[in-house]
């Protein structure tokens, strides 16, 4: 929930400088899901896939050597995704896109989470777990028949189904790492929002907007919130900052 009590002095050139933007992109990671109660992805894992470690369990080899195990893990993780919902970081963006007449919404997570609380423009760099597709053929698959086999086959080749999401050592889809790129250098303000900024490509996103002229943004736990000419830094959780800065920038609430 957002503390309506707290109170963040935001600099009146970015208040200005986003109230008369044309262009906003911004970049999301785990943190903004965090704060929905989803443990990001190298959080230590419980109950029966306590022993496993995620970079062990999510990647091409790993379903090769045994596929009912990896297709069972993100079983789990898609339980989880569904227990959880938007929040009002989530519902901020949402106004954000109202507001501008270009945005652009990338993000590295995977539970759709943007999509369900309203945002529009959605890049999903990383894929999306509720999303299952052919391992061989790597085409979306919306139904099969029912089956007690795990993992199912594809109804289309026969092959494994797996989830629709970017493993190590697998290339992000070009035509959404091209349109991120692009969103990031024409944008008059990027935000890079509960990311650690190390996993690349998506962490040269915010250093390129930056040197194409865009005000850039950053909302993270972890940042130190030193500040200067079109970098902003706001340490703290996106789920306070972002409401309270649209309220500042456009006079409502956002949530």
């Amino acid at each position: 929930m957002t503390n309506k009590n707290t109170e963040y002095n935001f600099p009146a050139q970015l208040l200005k400088t986003l109230r008369f933007a044309r262009q906003v992109a911004v970049l999301t990671g785990a943190g903004i899901s965090a704060e929905s109660g989803l443990a990001t992805f190298r959080d230590p894992m419980t109950g029966l896939w306590a022993k496993f470690r995620p970079e062990e369990l999510a990647t091409p080899e790993a379903f090769q050597r045994n596929p009912k195990l990896v297709w069972e893990w993100y079983q789990w993780r898609r339980e989880q995704v569904e227990k959880a919902a938007p929040n009002p970081a989530h519902f901020a963006l949402v106004e954000i896109e109202s507001k501008v007449p270009n945005f652009t919404l990338i993000t590295q997570n995977v539970d759709s989470f943007h999509q369900q609380a309203g945002s529009k423009n959605v890049i999903e760099l990383h894929g999306n777990i509720r999303r299952t597709k052919c391992f061989e053929e790597n085409i979306v698959v919306e139904s099969w028949p029912e089956t007690d086999e795990v993992p199912p086959h594809c109804p289309q080749c026969g092959s494994f189904l797996r989830p629709d999401v970017v493993w190590f050592g697998e290339k992000l889809p070009l035509d959404s790492l091209y349109a991120a790129l692009n969103a990031a250098k024409s944008a008059d303000v990027f935000f890079s929002i509960g990311t650690s900024g190390q996993v690349e490509p998506a962490a040269s996103l915010p250093r390129l907007a930056l040197e194409n002229g865009a005000t850039v943004v950053t909302i993270n736990l972890e940042v130190t919130t030193a500040s200067s000419h079109k970098i902003y830094n706001f340490n703290g959780r996106a789920g306070e900052i972002l409401p309270a800065l649209v309220q500042k920038t456009w006079g409502n609430s956002g949530s």
